[in-house]
């Protein structure tokens, strides 16, 4: 009988062997998935047990690994932690200078692919279709820049061309994560829209602003900020937990919401800061955002190993 950390940070079990067996063969477990032996106080990871060589090996064989980058400590949604912005974007400055054409080139990948969807998806008529498929671009393409810039910090190797890994090992996982988000977040901002959008269409009838309506309007706009950048923010790390960790997006989002929120300000201040670093890049004629968009990322994914890494000298 055996203990098992699932992949969005819980304790299952006991369970048979079997049970085990099932779960990898559904992808639901890996050789990084870390297990416990009935009797025995230490955790080890899946692929040290000879047991589950035979089965490890046939889902190795026929199917890519997903999150076998880094591991999901177990304890992550009950330690905490401090987010030092400052330090974020020390660190993110140091890799970009000792990493510059790597961050470069997988940087200006996604934002010039990014660009074009963006737009082909501004030609009336069959723009909207290129809008609809960038849905299943682009998150893709991002889980893609987090892993190189992951890779990148833990001096693992990595290329530019890794960009488009999320195509390769986690496309279905990333693009459920991506298209729910973008989903979520627009079905919480309808509420305030609707505030916002009846007070104008009254007031362009009757071609007069009104204190009260106007009153309405500025409320529906608050009523749309507030629960969409919050949970931008709580969800900020859905995608690198997809592809780097090896959650389903369920699991991803849930776990992202509920580290964040523990120092949800200070990530939401890291953010704050990455969107200033951004308007300097697009200040200086918008080339320079292919400097501070790298950048940007990196400080962020800095901020991603601080919340969702082993700490320095604890196993994963």
């Amino acid at each position: 009988m055996l203990k098992i950390i699932g992949g969005d940070g819980k304790e299952y079990g006991p369970v048979t062997g079997d049970q085990v067996r099932q779960w990898i063969r559904e992808g639901r477990a890996n050789a990084q998935t870390r297990v416990q032996r009935e009797g025995e106080a230490g955790w080890i990871r899946l692929g040290e047990l000879a047991e589950f060589e035979e089965v490890l090996g046939r889902k190795l064989e026929t199917v890519p690994p997903v999150g076998a980058f880094s591991v999901l400590p177990g304890d992550v949604l009950e330690r905490d932690y401090a987010l030092d912005i400052g330090a974020c974007v020390s660190r993110a400055a140091e890799l970009l200078k000792t990493q510059f054409g790597l961050l470069f080139g997988a940087a200006a990948i996604y934002l010039l692919i990014q660009g074009a969807m963006s737009g082909l998806g501004s030609i009336p008529f069959i723009g909207p279709v290129f809008s609809l498929g960038s849905l299943f671009v682009v998150g893709q393409l991002m889980a893609g820049l987090y892993l190189v810039i992951l890779k990148a910090q833990r001096r693992q190797p990595t290329e530019v061309g890794e960009v488009f890994a999320g195509f390769k090992t986690a496309y279905v996982p990333l693009l459920l994560c991506y298209i729910v988000i973008t989903l979520l977040t627009a079905l919480v901002a309808l509420p305030g829209a609707a505030l916002i959008a009846v007070p104008v269409v009254i007031m362009v009838k009757k071609e007069a602003v009104d204190a009260a309506l106007l009153a309405v309007a500025v409320l529906g706009l608050l009523v749309t900020l507030v629960p969409t950048i919050y949970v931008s923010v709580a969800w900020m790390f859905g995608l690198p937990l997809v592809i780097d960790k090896g959650l389903a997006f369920w699991p991803a989002m849930e776990t992202s919401r509920k580290v964040v929120n523990k120092h949800w300000w200070s990530v939401f201040g890291l953010l704050i800061v990455i969107g200033l670093i951004n308007l300097v890049g697009v200040l200086l004629c918008c080339v320079g955002v292919f400097l501070t968009f790298p950048l940007g990322m990196a400080a962020l994914m800095c901020a991603y190993e601080t919340l969702f890494s082993p700490r320095e000298g604890q196993s994963a």
